[in-house]
């Protein structure tokens, strides 16, 4: 778990380097801040018996009109009455515009997930990290894109998501 933990911090300062040496670069010229956009989601849901909430604020970093790349967090929580499950992590970001109405994206998210489950009144606990590489594609108007997402790493026993497409609608100001 510790060798998992320092890749996980040398992935995370390399790519911190990478975002701090591009800012000191654009700096020099323009303010790196006017390029900057946040975003995210927040969602809710509700069955009969499950409820369901995430939030993932995010942040991109428009090197032109076509290019972006920036950086996500992700914390979600679902109850059911058998079922408990929390999960958390990053995600590394990138955005393409061919046109501009038209956005493809590719989204590495590294989650740890926390799960619990009661079978026949005995708790069954997991916790891991799970990987998750989404490609996708999205009709764009303004500062909102909705689209479709695979995730081309999905397993089926340890993601979080119930398939490994994933409607999206994204909004960065």
């Amino acid at each position: 778990m510790k060798v998992i933990l320092i890749q996980k911090m040398k992935i995370f300062l390399l790519v911190f380097s990478i975002l701090f040496s591009l800012q000191q670069m654009y700096s020099q010229d323009e303010n790196f801040w006017s390029h900057v956009r946040f975003g995210g989601n927040i969602g809710i849901g509700f069955t009969n018996d499950t409820f369901n909430a995430i939030i993932a604020p995010s942040a991109i970093y428009d090197f032109n009109n076509q290019f972006s790349m920036g950086f996500g967090l992700n914390f979600g929580y679902s109850n059911s009455e058998n079922f408990t499950a929390t999960n958390y992590g990053a995600s590394l970001i990138t955005l393409y515009n061919p046109f501009p109405s038209l956005q493809l994206s590719s989204e590495f998210e590294q989650m740890g997930v926390s799960r619990s489950i009661e079978i026949n009144g005995d708790d069954f606990n997991d916790d891991y990290w799970y990987p998750a590489l989404f490609l996708g594609a999205g009709y764009r108007i303004g500062f909102v894109s909705v689209g479709l997402r695979y995730d081309v790493l999905y397993d089926e026993d340890k993601s979080i998501y119930a398939s490994p497409y994933a409607p999206f609608v994204r909004v960065f100001f």
